[in-house]
């Protein structure tokens, strides 16, 4: 029987570094302001632990200008994790603070070249992990992680990344069984894959909408999507709205910014 869905029992996140303006993005020419950014993430933890959650800080490290998105530092799959091999190579060094303040939680795998796999690729439901194959996330990295995840009873389902950065850019779990999604991305073949695993999947009006943060008390939605918040709300979904707009302009969004440790008795997105 698959455990219930439930509000993490830990969530880690990492402070946004002074070379957060540096991070690897699309458009390089962006300005991102890095005081604003600082506040936002102060915000978002913020928002977190007005809902009774409890968040570790993990302390900034301005060698690594993507750190702040602690997410694709390591996928945890319940009493194991496995500290992942980011695809871009700037980002590798990133892994050893997160690995360290993750390891009172879990039993750590560390992933071997040439495997590679960001966090942001995999979206946890129920004891299925549905993990994109993207330009950050391999075929090896998949099968290390489908390893690790078997020692908690827990499935990889592989799905192609057509488009964007990562998977939970094109769609994320609003509750435990609704799927918003980023129409332009997700075609047929995804979609079939999450309606067979019991989802209701809902389109977002709005690209940043794709990414919330489903969190067992409601959902995260960011602040630049308001009507995919409104539509998630006459599901009778409780909506909070964060402001991540410096983040979405490092290609980034609401679960880049933390790593959620699930309950023993239950499962987390």
């Amino acid at each position: 029987m698959t455990p219930p869905f439930l509000p993490p029992a830990q969530l880690l996140v990492r402070e946004v570094p002074a070379s957060y303006d540096d991070c690897l993005r699309v458009d390089a020419a962006t300005s991102i302001d890095v005081g604003a950014a600082r506040r936002q993430h102060a915000a978002y933890v913020a928002a977190l632990r007005t809902l009774g959650l409890a968040v570790e800080v993990v302390p900034a490290d301005d060698s690594y200008p993507d750190s702040c998105f602690i997410e694709d530092a390591a996928v945890v799959t319940g009493a194991h994790a496995c500290v992942t091999r980011p695809g871009a190579p700037s980002r590798r060094g990133e892994v050893e603070a997160v690995a360290a303040a993750l390891r009172p939680y879990c039993t750590l795998d560390t992933m071997p070249a040439p495997a590679s796999l960001d966090g942001g690729d995999v979206l946890r439901v129920g004891a299925h992990l549905f993990v994109g194959l993207s330009s950050r996330t391999n075929q090896d990295g998949l099968e290390v992680l489908r390893e690790i995840a078997k020692r908690d009873g827990v499935e990889v389902v592989a799905l192609i990344v057509r488009d964007g950065l990562h998977l939970k850019s094109a769609c994320t779990l609003a509750d435990a069984s609704t799927l918003v999604y980023d129409p332009r991305v997700l075609g047929d073949a995804e979609l079939a894959a999450f309606h067979g695993a019991g989802l209701r999947c809902v389109a977002a009006s709005e690209p940043t909408g794709a990414n919330v943060l489903a969190l067992g008390h409601g959902v995260l939605v960011s602040a630049a999507a308001p009507i995919t918040g409104a539509m998630l709300a006459t599901l009778g979904i409780a909506v909070r709205y964060v402001d991540v707009s410096e983040f979405h302009k490092g290609d980034g969004a609401l679960t880049c910014l933390s790593l959620r440790v699930p309950r023993r008795d239950g499962w987390s997105t």
